[in-house]
């Protein structure tokens, strides 16, 4: 019978990927689109809330740059739930965002999300090669809803450091 195991990932390749993680969401934050796209990896791509895919690390800096300079976008609170190794320099990082519009205090719970990354580090150091944020609708599931608008709430002021 064949182990279809995979090995853990080292405390530092963890670390390296909740880092990048970071870093795309700082990026945000601070509206920059060159900031938000660094750690992609340079054909990586990122699936938006509402489905839009850019591909390429240049592709996302320039329209992200595009929408920060038109839209007063919220700012991001998050937690990673887990990171785990899918195959030898290959890992997934799970994690829960919600956004705090511009001018308010509290984040808007139809915002709420799941994020997925997939990294991988080809021997040149980790880099993310697909973001996907996911709405975090919990249709007919409202107690799911509530207990993750908490939990993010809970965050809100800290910013989307390690969480």
């Amino acid at each position: 019978m064949n182990d279809t195991r995979v090995a853990e990932l080292s405390p530092g390749d963890e670390s390296a990927v909740r880092a990048l993680y970071h870093r795309v969401l700082e990026g945000w934050n601070l509206r920059d689109g060159a900031a938000f796209a660094g750690p992609f990896a340079a054909d990586g791509e990122v699936i938006g809330f509402d489905g839009t895919r850019h591909s390429g690390r240049s592709v996302m800096a320039a329209e992200l740059g595009r929408i920060f300079a038109d839209h007063a976008t919220p700012e991001y609170v998050a937690k990673v739930r887990r990171v785990r190794a899918l195959a030898p320099g290959v890992a997934l990082l799970d994690a829960v965002a919600g956004l705090v519009p511009d001018d308010a205090q509290d984040l808007d719970p139809a915002l709420n999300a799941l994020q997925t990354v997939i990294a991988v580090n080809a021997g040149a150091g980790w880099r993310i090669a697909l973001w996907q944020t996911t709405p975090a609708r919990y249709d007919l599931r409202p107690d799911l809803a509530a207990a993750l608008t908490a939990e993010l709430r809970a965050l809100v002021g800290r910013g989307p450091g390690p969480g």
